[in-house]
């Protein structure tokens, strides 16, 4: 399965929002994991179909001037023998702003991984 990226209409409706004025755009913060991945997410989503855990990132670096990257790495005891095929980048106010569903990823319980999510305009 190639992975799908769709942006939430509560994410584009926060953007919008902030172009406007009316309220500023709070920052992206964590990464949610899951596994229930089904096909494509919807921009109607606003949850993982099975969340298992939410992580604050690790980092963020500007690729270019309309690509920024979110890094989220999993210690050897997160997710210990899981498989992962649906991930989301989080805001402060802990709303899925991005969803990306995804080939099964199978985490062992000897390694640490990381993800990488980009976001681009």
């Amino acid at each position: 399965m190639a992975s799908t990226t769709t942006i939430t209409k509560l994410g584009k409706n926060k953007v919008l929002k902030a172009r406007a004025g009316i309220k500023a755009l709070p920052p992206i913060t964590q990464m949610a994991f899951g596994n229930g991945a089904n096909g494509a997410p919807s921009e109607d989503d606003n949850t993982l179909k099975n969340e298992l855990l939410r992580k604050d990132l690790s980092g963020i670096e500007q690729v270019t001037e309309t690509n920024f990257r979110y890094i989220c790495t999993l210690t050897k005891v997160e997710l210990a023998d899981t498989t992962i095929n649906e991930l989301a980048l989080c805001d402060e106010e802990g709303d899925l702003v991005m969803i990306r569903t995804c080939s099964d990823k199978n985490k062992d319980d000897d390694e640490e991984m990381t993800f990488e999510f980009d976001d681009k305009f």
